[in-house]
């Protein structure tokens, strides 16, 4: 059997670098080597892009050195259905000429990306102009759930049930701080979580009971993002989280986990540094599971993070993360995670599902969606062409356009 040549791509000029290359490395020891040769794609916090076997472990990263033995710069191909990553080797002696070697070509890709430029849709843009199979939600809803601002609003729109929230940028808050924070206590009662609209892991998320401690979180989310969301807190909400897998209407939940025992805001060291330490990622993280909120919540929440994926369009595993009002039967969306921290394998082995499994279905779902694409029409033949007159005699140059 022909093995699948599947490349993870991870790292990336993200706050949350590290936590990709745990959830990238925790993959790799995962996938069945009978069925895939595993091809580490690793960008640096520089965009550089390498390959290599050294890549595959954990130790290659504290720190990381370029310049090891078994680690090659690379470039993507990204001549439609190519596939090839490139190797530049430069010329030998004054008189030799440089060339580019292919040292790999990937059948598809698993983006392990969390944040800003991976998990946005701009490394899904670029796999899409490659034409090459990958396994996460595509550009559109890749985008969305990047960006929290856009994404309650979709959310809204489509009628999920969200918290009230408002929205400023960082030249509104310089420009008048005193304003901006009249703005929010206009809108909202503390206490309230002020987040950058587009980062993860609750890396700049902080809580505010009152205007002065409003100023230190606004001052710290603007320090990472130009954009920032306020959405109004619970009193001691429990934390729900549920894992959707499938694509093209055919998703299933996972079983629904309750971090941190419900016990609140988990901020990124109680994520990913406390207890077993940071190496298991957010596999490490204290649970229960399955979540202790009654059959008739579970099969709610279920439903609903079907829908959410279903709505945009998702594809492979994503996390949903809810927040359920003790005091209430109310629940509401905080987020999709359309990459989630340890691919949220956790949450499928409850159901059964061994890793090896999952990253199975993960490259199903890929290479369906990219069958599916290549069912769609990429060219209309038209006389539209000759009929264009691009000027007289000096050419196209200040000629007019007649059609």
């Amino acid at each position: 059997m022909t093995k699948i040549q599947l490349g993870v791509a991870f790292g990336s000029r993200t706050c949350e670098h590290e936590v990709s290359i745990i959830s990238a490395v925790q993959l790799m020891w995962n996938v069945n080597r009978e069925k895939y040769d595993v091809i580490p794609v690793y960008i640096s916090q520089k965009g550089e892009w390498f390959t290599g076997e050294p890549l595959k472990d954990i130790k290659t990263f504290t720190p990381f050195d370029p310049f090891r033995k078994g680690i090659l710069p690379v470039h993507l191909d990204l001549t439609a259905g190519s596939g090839a990553l490139l190797h530049y080797v430069p010329p030998k002696g004054l008189l030799g000429g440089g060339k580019e070697e292919v040292v790999a070509r990937l059948d598809a890709v698993i983006p392990v990306m969390h944040g800003l430029h991976g998990e946005d849709g701009s490394l899904q843009g670029v796999l899409e102009l490659a034409g090459i199979p990958y396994s996460s939600t595509g550009v559109t809803g890749s985008a969305v759930g990047m960006d929290k601002i856009v994404m309650k609003q979709f959310f809204r729109g489509c009628g999920f049930p969200v918290l009230p929230d408002c929205a400023m940028t960082r030249t509104e808050f310089e420009r008048d701080a005193e304003a901006a924070m009249n703005k929010v206590e206009a809108a909202l009662p503390y206490p309230v979580f002020v987040k950058p609209a587009c980062l993860g892991s609750s890396i700049g998320v902080s809580r505010a009971d009152g205007r002065e401690k409003l100023r230190g979180a606004l001052e710290l989310a603007f320090s990472y993002d130009r954009r920032v969301l306020i959405e109004q807190g619970l009193d001691r909400p429990i934390e729900v989280n549920c894992s959707v897998l499938g694509f093209d209407g055919e998703s299933k939940a996972s079983v629904l986990e309750m971090p941190n025992s419900g016990e609140g805001f988990l901020d990124f060291s109680e994520k990913y540094l406390a207890g077993s330490g940071g190496s298991k990622g957010m596999a490490s993280l204290k649970r229960i599971v399955p979540a202790p909120i009654g059959d008739e919540m579970t099969q709610t929440l279920q439903a609903l993070s079907r829908q959410v994926f279903d709505a945009m369009d998702c594809k492979g595993v994503v996390r949903i993360d809810y927040m359920l009002d003790r005091h209430s039967d109310r629940y509401y969306i905080t987020e999709i995670n359309t990459i989630p921290g340890s691919l949220a394998y956790y949450l499928w082995q409850e159901t059964g599902m061994p890793y090896s499994q999952l990253i199975d279905e993960m490259v199903d779902c890929a290479l369906r969606a990219h069958r599916e694409k290549e069912r769609n029409s990429f060219a209309f033949t038209s006389d539209i062409l000759s009929g264009v007159q691009l000027g007289g005699a000096k050419g196209a140059k200040g000629g007019k356009l007649k059609l």
